[in-house]
Formats: C-alpha cells, structure tokens, sequence
C-alpha cells in the first residue's frame, strides 16, 4: 500500500504542486474560491472588506493585486483548500 502523500507535496489534475501556483493566475484562483466558498464564505475565512461590502471579482482582484498581503491570505487559503480536496 502506498504511503500518504504529505500535504506539502499534494499535486493537482495536471501533476503540478498545488503549493506551486503552477500557472494559475489570481484570477482563476479568486473563481475557484467563490465558486467553492462563496462571497459570505470567504469573508469568514478572510476577513477583508472586498469580500463583505459588495463583493465583486473586479473590485476584488484589483484590491488583491495591489495589496500584497490580502494575496497572499487569498493564495495560502486556496493552497490549503485545494490540497484538502486532493485528499478526498
């Protein structure tokens, strides 16, 4: 039986490392977490105004873009969910 792959090493569909961010831009990132979490979701998660105040992808892909922080918070929770899901 093979051993459990740790979660620093979980791979996506393609075989890249999902902690890689191997081609996925902010984006596509920010859909895959509306589309698993939800606006309210996301700012239980996140506490970040762009996702209570009028949630938007524009507004918050800009905010994300320019506030280096908030994207790495966006980044780390996408990491961890996606990693998650690779283990079901």
């Amino acid at each position: 039986m093979p051993s459990p792959t740790p979660a620093s090493e979980a791979r996506d569909e393609n075989g890249h490392l999902i902690r890689e961010l191997h081609g996925i831009t902010l984006a596509q990132i920010l859909e895959y977490l509306v589309a698993h979490y939800g606006w309210a979701g996301l700012d239980e998660r996140i506490r970040i105004n762009c996702f209570a105040v009028n949630p938007s992808m524009k507004s918050s892909l800009t905010f994300l873009r320019r506030t280096p922080w908030a994207r790495t918070k966006v980044e780390e929770l996408y990491i961890r969910t996606r990693t998650e899901e690779m283990k079901l």
